[in-house]
Parts: C-alpha cells; sequence; structure tokens
C-alpha cells in the first residue's frame, strides 16, 4: 500500500504540468489511501480483495520465489521529499532519499537508498545494495503507483511494485476515448548485475461498445529512451547491439503494444492483458522482441485518467546468456 502525507491540490496540478520524455528534477504530488487483499481470481496482481467501481483499489507483484513482490508497503513523506520502502535488505535505513545524478524520469520521482550504513556501535560503515524507487502520482491524487528495483544481485534481486487508485470510476457505456501520457521504467537483468532508467510516451484507446465481454483496451508505447544511473543516454549502445543482432540498422527502440482481445476490462475499471515488442530483420520479416504483461486501473466520472504497470522480459543484445527485465509505470489522461 503506499502512505502519504497529504498537499495541496494546486501543488499537485503544477508539478504534474512538469511532464516531457526527459530526465529533470520535479516532485511528486501527494494524496491517497490503504488497502490489502488477496488473489483476484482474474489475471490481476494480488491486492484488493472483492473490489468495486465505487471502491479504493490496490495491487503489488506477486511472489515468485525469486524476490519479485518483496515490496507491498512504501510511504512518501513530502515534508523531507523521502520515500520508505520496508521489506528489502542492505538498502540502509529504508528511508530512500531523491536521487543525486538522475532525480526524476520527466513527471515521475526517482529515489535511491543509502550507500552505506553505519554500525552504531563500530562506528564502521557498511556498504549497502544499490535499490532506486521510481514513484508518480497523478494530477487529481486518485491514481499512483511505485516501483522498486535492485541492481545488486545476478539474478533480478528483491523488489516490486504497486499501483492503485483512491476513489471510484464510472465507465462510459458506449464509444470509444483515447488517453496519453508519460511512461517510465526501471530495467533489471537476471545474468548479471546493474540498473537502467527508461523515458517514453503512451497512448491508449479504450472501446467501451466492444468486445462484449470486456471492453476492448488498444495501447502502444514510443520514443523510449535508456539511461545509466549516472543519467547517461546509452540508447544508442543497446540500438547498435541489436542492430548486429539481426543485421538490420535498428534507429529506434521497438514501440511496445497491447495485445487487443476481449475481456480486457472489467467493470471496477480494472484491466489486465498481454504486451509485446518485434523489431525488423534483414529477411523482411519482424520477430519478437520483448513479451509482458500490463496492469492497469481507470478511475474517475467517465473514465478520466488510467494508471498502471508494465513489465517486459527481453534478451539483451549487449551481452550473451543476460536477460533484461523492464519494470515501467504510466499515467494517462483522457483530454
Amino acid at each position: 500500500m503506499i502512505l502519504r502525507s497529504a498537499a495541496p491540490l494546486a501543488l499537485m496540478l503544477a508539478l504534474a504540468a512538469c511532464g516531457g520524455n526527459s530526465l529533470n528534477n520535479v516532485a511528486p504530488g501527494t494524496d491517497g489511501g490503504t488497502d490489502g487483499g488477496i488473489d483476484s481470481d482474474r489475471e490481476l496482481p494480488p491486492g484488493t480483495e472483492s473490489p468495486t467501481r465505487n471502491s479504493d483499489i490496490v495491487r503489488y507483484e506477486a511472489e515468485d520465489g525469486a524476490g519479485s513482490g518483496y515490496v507491498t508497503s512504501v510511504s512518501y513523506d513530502r515534508a523531507t521529499d523521502t520515500f520508505t520502502v520496508d521489506n528489502l535488505a542492505f538498502d540502509g535505513d529504508n528511508a530512500y532519499r531523491r536521487g543525486v545524478a538522475v532525480g526524476s524520469l520527466g513527471p515521475y520521482a526517482v529515489y535511491e537508498s543509502d550507500s552505506a550504513y553505519i554500525d552504531s556501535q563500530t562506528g564502521a560503515p557498511i556498504e549497502q545494495y544499490t535499490h532506486r524507487a521510481l514513484y508518480g502520482v497523478s494530477r487529481t491524487g486518485e491514481t499512483e503507483f511505485a516501483i522498486v528495483r535492485t541492481g545488486s544481485y545476478v539474478g533480478y534481486g528483491f523488489g516490486g511494485f504497486i499501483y492503485e487508485r483512491n476513489g471510484s470510476v464510472t465507465l462510459p457505456t458506449e464509444g470509444q476515448a483515447s488517453f496519453t501520457g508519460d511512461y517510465a521504467a526501471l530495467r533489471d537483468f537476471q545474468g548479471r548485475g546493474g540498473l537502467e532508467y527508461v523515458t517514453g510516451d503512451m497512448a491508449m484507446a479504450i472501446d467501451f461498445d466492444d468486445f462484449n465481454s470486456g471492453a476492448a483496451v488498444r495501447g502502444e508505447i514510443t520514443n523510449r529512451a535508456i539511461f545509466d544511473l549516472n543519467g547517461r543516454d546509452i540508447t544508442a549502445e543497446v540500438l547498435a547491439a541489436l542492430s548486429e543482432d539481426t543485421n538490420v540498422t535498428q534507429s529506434v527502440l521497438p514501440t511496445v503494444v497491447f495485445q487487443v482481445g476481449p475481456g480486457t476490462l472489467d467493470a471496477n475499471g480494472e484491466m489486465a492483458g498481454l504486451a509485446d515488442s518485434a523489431v525488423p530483420t534483414d529477411t523482411g520479416t519482424r520477430e519478437a522482441y520483448e513479451s509482458g504483461n500490463f496492469y492497469a486501473v481507470v478511475s474517475g466520472d467517465g473514465a478520466q485518467e488510467v494508471t498502471g504497470i508494465i513489465v517486459l522480459t527481453a534478451d539483451d543484445p549487449r551481452f550473451d546468456g543476460v536477460t533484461v527485465r523492464e519494470t515501467g509505470g504510466f499515467i494517462l489522461y483522457r483530454e
């Protein structure tokens, strides 16, 4: 669950206006509620039991026995601009401070754990693991997300994500709606250590007329860029390796698209589905590159905003035997 201190609506509106696909320093807004729960009978992450369209909803990453899903409770303190994360080892005193080299990814705030912890008895410094947290809250304060990953394990390590709606939704019964906004992500790895950042643009459309068994949802992420922990743009390095793998010059990272199908959106405003990307090859065809899942929740009278998480995995073209996992968050508006 995400717990926050209250902040004036005017502050949240001012902060949300500082969008864009760039590395900049903006502070997040605050507002919200708490919840907890069990696995849903749909293919949604664990969280709120028996949700309705009028209820607050919280979802968090499922535990996989290998480190995913260890973050189910975080809190943000606007007065000190700190982000507290529970249940991760060797992350200092659990209070993450605003990132120094990278403080924000577009409108979403980046926090980092302490690099050392001081033994209170001996005064000796204890080296800590590298953790980063990504936090986003909507202009209204009705939806938000948090992602925490670490780069100090050869495997993915321990972390998690949370997203939630602090309010209700009234879904249209007909017509279609379009949404746009910013995307940002943390990338960790299976087969090597390290963390990377991602920014991008995102668009989504919902067809409330069809399918009859849950509205159809279409989405795409474009203009992605990848940065190291110091904020250096390393997109060209990834593209060069991908070009070598495919024998085709890759000038941009591939667009991530949602797989369209029935049953994606339910009456409570929750959605879940599959996402993937593909790259051109020297045979004139396209081959699969990334694959994964998206999860989101719709909020507002007439469906005014959508907030959620996307988790994608792919072979990292820069290294042999390494898989990259991209965990991204987004807040989209109908405007």
